[in-house]
């Protein structure tokens, strides 16, 4: 209900700017801008999949939330620095720390926002300890994610 009041509150906001005559502001303000999730464990971060999500969010011209798997300590500062380019690029970003289950904390981030196109990251082993070759039990384990998931490993890209 409350995402409901929220497109409604922003619907009526985008008319009063309309009524004044800011009719640009007006359609920003209704156009909902893509979002990608990464999910990145905080220990290592791999260059790779961060270009990556940065080329894709370029691409269909998206906002990025970075899921870092720590709730507490220093961020790693090849994330701080990425973040730094992402604003460079136009790339609206945003970071939530999370300290639970990575595996869990996705699903509960995309059941929350329904409105993430898919979900990023470095590799399954490092969430739920399977091997990516087992790739029926991968698939069944994730069928509760709302959106696309995509395995980003070094220079290997994969959809599950």
């Amino acid at each position: 209900m409350s995402k409901l009041t929220e497109k409604l509150e922003k619907m009526f906001s985008a008319v009063t700017f309309a009524e004044v005559g800011e009719f640009d502001t007006a359609r920003e303000m209704m156009v909902e801008k893509k979002r990608v999730l990464l999910a990145l464990r905080g220990i290592k971060v791999d260059k790779h999949t961060l270009t990556y999500a940065m080329n894709m969010c370029k691409r269909i011209d998206a906002n990025l939330d970075i899921l870092y798997g720590t709730q507490s300590g220093p961020i790693d500062p090849t994330v701080e620095r990425f973040m730094s380019e992402l604003q460079a690029n136009d790339i609206k970003c945003s970071l939530v720390r999370k300290s639970g289950a990575m595996k869990q904390e996705i699903l509960n981030f995309t059941n929350s926002n329904r409105d993430v196109l898919f979900v990023i990251i470095e590799s399954i082993e490092d969430l739920e300890g399977e091997s990516v070759v087992k790739s029926k039990p991968t698939r069944k384990s994730w069928i509760n994610l709302n959106c696309p998931l995509v395995v980003v490993k070094e220079d290997i890209v994969q959809a599950v």
